[in-house]
């Protein structure tokens, strides 16, 4: 019989998650997995498989941890193109405030094994795809409280939407808050 394990599964899959979003799956060691996690190289692996299982227990839960933010914010009071901007600063506002800017885990996903990779492709296509129906939601919303013009096909807005956030995540890398705000403000005229 095994020892039980001394360590918090939920947590070690939050701290490995912080670590390949700092430095991507393809530059993440498994010793920098180790030392992030707090967790020997043998336990992790014997409580997670591979490096590639614990990266894909952490595609999921950046997925349901930012559905599941982005639908809180949205579903606050407010019209459809306050929430929306809501979002969209928080998300800017956050990448600007931490140590290192690394923009957006699923972004990142696409541009380092997005198209050769299946795996990687299906996960952030879930997550993608998570986001644009809450998206599709509150523009519902918007219409039938009528704040959003009801000709607005919502999902091509969505995924409008989507596309700016993505640019969004990559230039919070490199820009100001009053650049990456002025897009969102001009993304914002169209709806």
């Amino acid at each position: 019989m095994g020892r039980p394990r001394s360590f918090d599964e939920d947590a070690v899959v939050e701290r490995a998650m912080e670590t390949f979003w700092t430095h991507g799956y393809a530059n993440t060691s498994p010793a920098q997995l180790a030392e992030a996690c707090g967790v020997g190289k043998g336990s992790l692996y014997n409580t997670f498989g591979s490096k590639r299982e614990l990266f894909d227990l952490c595609m999921a839960l950046y997925d349901r941890t930012g559905t599941e933010l982005a639908r809180e914010v949205l579903s606050q009071p407010g019209t459809t193109r306050e929430r929306l901007r809501a979002w969209m600063r928080w998300t800017v506002d956050n990448d600007l405030a931490q140590p290192v800017r690394r923009g957006c885990l699923v972004v990142n996903t696409a541009m380092e094994l997005g198209g050769h990779d299946a795996e990687a492709t299906k996960a952030v296509t879930a997550a993608h795809a998570h986001l644009v129906e809450a998206f599709i939601e509150r523009i519902d919303q918007g219409q039938r409280d009528g704040d959003v013009r009801p000709q607005l096909d919502a999902l091509a807005y969505s995924e409008f939407l989507m596309n700016t956030i993505g640019g969004l995540r990559i230039m919070a890398k490199i820009a100001d808050a009053e650049t990456l705000y002025r897009i969102i403000d001009t993304a914002l005229t169209t709806l």
